[in-house]
């Protein structure tokens, strides 16, 4: 028996491939399926089952792909009515591969089809659950984005979700290892551990909706603090409930190369979102005007879907030459399936040909030092609220990005701002935003808190409400 953990930092999602005794099985599969085919082959072993634990709503799951490609059976627990070929277990209900077993365990409160999967080895002992989106690492599922479909509150699915803890994962034994579909950074949860692995008696131990005193303790302490679900995430449960179009060949729709001229009437004739994938150091010394800078190397693909939101909506691509591919395939895995080309040679092919550039306004966090006077600067501080409240800039407002379509309508175009994130990843994306929408009147600092934080700016841990947006 071997179990692999296949993790996507940028998604902080996890998927599973087992083999045993010459059979495989995949569990909560990224959607590109090239990795797990090549697997299979290279492992010389046949896809038995692809076990589903819920409809994903923060990425699009390669199940029915694999399905067209290997003919192995796609399985889903009690409650679910997908609109492809599956087979929908029952609660109890084993599943052979090679010498071990899987049990079907019904655990709904994520949502009502929720399953866990209880491996047994060899020898019939409980061995590892693949948990889904019931059990996280330090939290469970939030238990408020399938209100709508099963026409309950989130109060009602907290209480059904305690219900499945209680009754099918807190009796069995602390040696079984725990697989969660997510780890910290999912906003599937809200108190996710940085590990991707632990066993049952650990999270019994430090897991805090594990160890609350009551039903109605439970209830009270997994609803408190959710934020708004990210707004792709009901397209994502669509897609994976319903289907969708082979990721073959979205991603060869989008690697159509164009130069400046071409470029420029397809943004012009579709109206095309232009998203620059490049680093925001690179981003902030010249970009396509009108650009929106979500780089790569971070938290890419969420804040795409958060941000963005309109999975249909079509997107042109500026990238480094040679990330076209994974600035696609990234953009697939939460259902952004229309880009529709990609600039050939990048920003500095734009440039070349005399194109118009635009910049952004930016210091260095000794810079913003010397400029900033407490009392009568302005400074946006762009992360997370609860960032904002452990430390931060004297007198700096908390206006965390994923917010910002409602705090930039307060914006005075006339007063001049300080933006900084942590690290500057965010604070680029939020430059990026307000430049498209015609606001500059601002300064962004590069190197974010941290910077700000070594070049000895005055910070503060004291929190005025009237500055705190959540």
């Amino acid at each position: 028996m071997r179990i692999e953990q296949i993790y996507t930092g940028c998604l902080a999602q996890g998927a599973y491939y087992m083999v045993s005794n010459g059979e495989a099985a995949i569990i909560d599969p990224l959607r590109e399926t090239k990795p797990y085919l090549e697997r299979l082959e290279k492992d010389g072993v046949k896809l038995k089952y692809i076990f589903e634990t819920h409809f994903h709503a923060d990425f699009v799951s390669g199940h029915v792909d694999l399905l067209k490609a290997t003919g192995a059976p796609i399985i889903y627990g009690p409650n679910a009515n997908p609109e492809y070929e599956a087979i929908i277990a029952e609660d109890g209900q084993l599943f052979n591969l090679g010498g071990v077993t899987f049990k079907v365990l019904h655990t709904p409160g994520h949502t009502m089809e929720s399953t866990t999967y209880l491996l047994k080895d060899e020898n019939g002992k409980d061995h590892a659950i693949f948990s889904g989106d019931t059990l996280f690492l330090g939290d469970v599922g939030r238990p408020d984005l399938a209100q709508k479909a099963a026409s309950m509150t989130q109060e009602e699915l907290a209480g059904t979700l305690y219900e499945s803890l209680m009754n099918k994962i807190m009796p069995l034994a602390d040696d079984v290892t725990v697989y969660p579909a997510h780890g910290a950074g999912s906003a599937c949860g809200k108190n996710m551990m940085k590990e991707t692995v632990d066993n049952l008696g650990n999270q019994k131990k430090v897991n805090y909706a594990l160890n609350q005193p009551s039903k109605e303790a439970f209830i009270a302490a997994v609803t408190d603090g959710l934020l708004p679900p990210p707004a792709y995430f009901g397209a994502n449960v669509a897609m994976n409930k319903k289907g969708y179009e082979n990721v073959d060949e979205i991603i060869a729709q989008g690697m159509t190369a164009l130069n400046s001229k071409e470029f420029e009437t397809a943004a012009e004739a579709t109206g095309a979102l232009i998203l620059d994938t490049r680093d925001n150091g690179d981003f902030a010394k010249g970009f396509i005007p009108e650009t929106i800078n979500i780089g790569l190397n971070g938290d890419f693909a969420p804040w795409v879907g958060d941000l963005v939101g309109d999975v249909k909506l079509p997107i042109l691509l500026v990238t480094y030459p040679g990330a076209e591919e994974e600035s696609i395939t990234r953009l697939t895995r939460i259902g952004f399936d229309n880009v529709i080309g990609y600039i050939n040679g990048g920003f500095e092919a734009w440039k070349a040909d005399g194109n118009e550039v635009d910049t952004v306004d930016r210091i260095t966090a000794d810079e913003f030092k010397s400029r900033l006077k407490i009392g009568e600067s302005v400074v946006y501080d762009v992360r997370k609220s609860s960032e904002y409240e452990a430390e931060h800039v004297n007198e700096a407002y908390s206006r965390p990005l994923a917010s910002i379509n409602e705090w930039v309508k307060d914006i005075n175009p006339k007063e001049h701002f300080f933006l900084h994130c942590a690290g500057g990843y965010r604070s680029m994306i939020a430059a990026s935003i307000l430049q498209s929408r015609g606001y500059r009147n601002f300064t962004e600092i590069e190197g974010g808190f941290k910077a700000i934080d070594a070049a000895g700016v005055a910070k503060s841990d004291f929190v005025c409400q009237s500055k705190v947006m959540k």
